[in-house]
């Protein structure tokens, strides 16, 4: 396969690099704009089961298609609203919601419906398209044709880190990608012959330039010295290694309000292990625990001042079966939970209508019914926070949507 002077570039440099800093694994983004209000997109992976993190305990259907799953609790899970109960796991998470800076939406998702595929719900979600246009006629994902639209944005401010593949970042924006167990080493020959060869280029001299700055003593030795801080190890190699499989979602979280802090405004990356066919009660866990950790790491980086104009948004591919299976899990369903969170949104309540849990209320007498979509809250963020007007957000980035004016209300 050849490569083309656009494919170069779109993996910034061979030299130095690991094949996983190219755009086309990058999970994590970041763009600079005029804006001082910031966005967070966090990819929820494996079909998260909705009615397991944002329990609606006031239906009296919800009992009894889970009696096992509830028995597994040793605490029924902490109240919100009276009607729903939030995962004992995410406890900690209280605080937030207490203090309007928590918030859900429930009965969402994508326009997804009947085949429940992990790979085609997740092509969807980060196409942000509909019925209409499937997500395989659009070559870029609706994080990056947001970036297209807004002013400002750079390739030297935008980054990506990590390697899950995130088609929400595809695109003709520049996403410059790094991982943090790549070495990158350049000695003073190397240097000055890449300075040669860019000399006459603009754009390579701009890709050689990040690659000279990650070589210097910062970011890449800060996210060792930071997994070894999480891990309380002595060996650098050890506790980086870990901490990728481990606690990757508290160094992303890190690594993300660290680019925030500054030029970055946008970030996105992805937390995975939502798949819970069995033994749901103890596998939902620990997503839901690196959930947690995950908004707690953003707030207390960000700090007050910028945590106030950040907006988080946690969704996924699709939700789970309304009721629970024969081996202690849940099978892919379709209606499921979004998570809202940020200084920026008007939290403390649970957005969307409830469908209800009678077998005739269920989407094909199985799933939650959606009664809202995924796209519009997202959309209703960025129109908030970006002033973006809704030809843009029903044209360009979620092409073919009809926004519901509902989902406004989550940006005050």
């Amino acid at each position: 396969m050849s490569l083309t002077r656009r494919d170069i570039l779109a993996r910034s440099i061979t030299l130095g690099c690991s094949a996983a800093a190219s755009p086309l694994l990058a999970p994590m983004s970041f763009a600079a704009v005029p804006s001082d209000n910031r966005l967070v997109v966090l990819i929820l992976r494996g079909g998260t089961d909705g009615l397991d993190l944002l329990r609606p305990v006031g239906d009296p259907g919800f009992a009894a298609l889970r009696p096992g799953l509830l028995r597994a609790d040793e605490k029924p899970g902490i109240d919100l609203d009276g009607f729903y109960r939030l995962h004992p796991v995410l406890s900690e998470l209280k605080g937030m919601w207490s203090s309007g800076e928590l918030g859900f939406v429930q009965a969402v998702s994508t326009p997804y419906r009947d085949k429940r595929s992990h790979f085609d719900g997740q092509d969807l979600l980060e196409a942000g398209t509909g019925f209409d246009l499937p997500p395989q006629a659009v070559r870029e994902g609706w994080l990056n044709r947001l970036l297209q639209v807004l002013p400002g944005t750079t390739g030297e401010t935008a980054f990506a880190l990590g390697l899950d593949q995130m088609k929400v970042l595809y695109g003709t924006d520049p996403v410059n990608v790094w991982t943090p167990e790549t070495e990158i080493t350049l000695d003073r020959s190397a240097r000055r012959l890449l300075r040669k060869v860019a000399a006459a280029d603009p754009d390579f001299a701009a890709a050689f330039d990040i690659a000279f700055k990650l070589t210097e003593r910062g970011l890449g030795e800060r996210m060792k010295d930071q997994a070894k801080a999480i891990l309380g190890r002595e060996k650098e190699g050890e506790a980086l290694k870990l901490s990728l499989s481990e606690n990757g979602h508290v160094l992303n979280a890190r690594f993300a309000a660290e680019r925030l802090r500054a030029d970055a405004r946008i970030a996105s990356f992805s937390i995975g292990g939502w798949d819970t066919h069995r033994r749901q009660g103890e596998d939902i866990r620990k997503p839901l625990l690196q959930l947690a950790e995950t908004l707690l790491t953003l707030k207390e980086e960000l700090g007050r001042r910028v945590w106030n104009r950040t907006a988080v948004l946690a969704m996924t591919e699709f939700g789970r079966a309304a009721r629970e299976n024969g081996v202690g899990g849940t099978d892919h369903g379709t209606g499921g939970a979004m998570v809202l969170a940020g200084g920026a949104l008007r939290g403390g309540r649970v957005y969307g209508d409830w469908p209800g849990l009678d077998e005739a209320d269920l989407y094909d007498r199985r799933d939650l019914m959606p009664t809202a979509d995924v796209r519009d809250y997202a959309a209703a963020a960025m129109q908030g926070l970006f002033g973006l007007d809704r030809d843009v957000l029903e044209g360009t980035i979620f092409p073919g949507l009809d926004l519901d004016d509902r989902a406004a209300r989550i940006i005050p």
